[in-house]
């Protein structure tokens, strides 16, 4: 059984402490940043809820506020639990493996997700032009902000996933010196 230490989980594994916590840091700030959308998004329902109680008129283009930042706020978030390795994950049978298989499926798992986000951003480089034409009702908003956050977010999940990928190949085949 290892001794526990003080650093968190990405210096445990021998990477570099200071591009890995300027990278957790980075991956902290967008789950502060999915709080603050998730404020936002919470804060525009309950007014819309409240006026139309009262039965006054909403005010326009509030109730597409939570619609649009919900996207952004899933991208953030799951960039973030990506990070922390916070996802649910059904690791029984990965978990009856030794160690090299256990890294191959680690990695291969990895390469798969890396591949759909890819897929992502290649199929946004014809979605956000086309969303650009297009304008939202009551804010007048062009849709091409909305639909940034597929690629966005999905460059956001491929960095962890890269960082996996090597620290799954660094913990299964250490170097020999």
């Amino acid at each position: 059984m290892e001794a526990p230490t003080d650093q968190p989980p990405d210096h445990q594994n021998g990477g570099a402490p200071e591009a890995s916590s300027a990278l957790a840091r980075l991956y902290d700030g967008f789950a502060h940043i999915g709080g603050v959308i998730l404020a936002v998004m919470t804060a525009a329902v309950f007014t819309q809820v409240v006026l139309r109680y009262l039965g006054l008129v909403g005010i326009d283009g509030l109730e597409e506020i939570p619609r649009f930042l919900f996207v952004w706020l899933i991208m953030f978030g799951a960039a973030a639990a990506m990070w922390r390795h916070e996802h649910t994950v059904l690791d029984y049978f990965l978990n009856r493996l030794t160690p090299g298989p256990r890294a191959i499926v680690a990695i291969g798992t990895n390469l798969l997700g890396i591949g759909l986000f890819g897929y992502l951003i290649w199929l946004s480089f014809t979605l956000l032009p086309n969303a650009g034409f297009q304008t939202s009702p009551g804010l007048g908003l062009t849709l091409d902000w909305v639909f940034a956050a597929v690629p966005v977010g999905s460059v956001m999940m491929i960095v962890p996933m890269l960082r996996n990928i090597w620290l799954e190949a660094r913990k299964a085949w250490p170097r020999p010196f």
